[in-house]
């Protein structure tokens, strides 16, 4: 009786971070060995503020869930040793970012490699990912590289209009 409730929790718990991988747009491994309990609290209220999830798994249940998921096989040569998982829902550089930020700081622990939009990446790809802008940034610069072509036309435009205007008043 006791074995099959330890088998229901852990496929509960499967479940759990199955979920929790779908929804994501990046996941982010970090090897947490050496950080002290403050720096775990620091590093926790981090990602906490950033809206993103951060929660210390095993391994094989992170295996389980990404073999759930068709996620590569290449992801389990980041699942060795202590694990800790960073979930980015709604955005996917804030994981890296945090992750990165931090290690550099704390000179400790280290990134492993992790998932981006269902695609396994080394920890190359997540520290590029954590060199992106904000969304906010990237979205700006969107908008205004659009916006661009369109000023130019509206000076071009009026730049004619007013050679005409002159040209006519001119002829006069």
């Amino acid at each position: 009786m006791a074995n099959q409730n330890i088998v229901a929790e852990k496929a509960a718990k499967v479940a759990e971070i199955t979920e929790k991988m779908k929804q994501a747009q990046s996941i982010v491994f970090v090897n947490y060995r050496g950080l002290t309990v403050e720096e775990d609290t620091n590093l926790r209220n981090q990602f906490r503020a950033a809206g993103v999830e951060y929660a210390v798994l095993k391994n094989a249940m992170i295996e389980r869930s990404a073999d759930m998921l068709g996620i590569d096989a290449s992801i389990r040569k980041y699942l060795a040793g202590p694990t800790a998982v960073a979930f980015g829902v709604k955005d996917a550089v804030a994981p890296a970012k945090i992750a990165k930020d931090f290690i550099k700081k704390a000179k400790k622990c280290e990134i492993k490699g992790g998932v981006v939009n269902g695609k396994v990446v080394d920890a190359k790809g997540i520290d590029a990912l954590a060199d992106l802008p904000p969304r906010e940034v990237l979205i700006a610069r969107i908008l205004g590289s659009m916006n661009a072509p369109i000023t130019g036309l509206a000076i071009a435009l009026k730049a004619i209009k007013e050679q005409r205007e002159g040209g006519t008043a001119a002829a006069e």
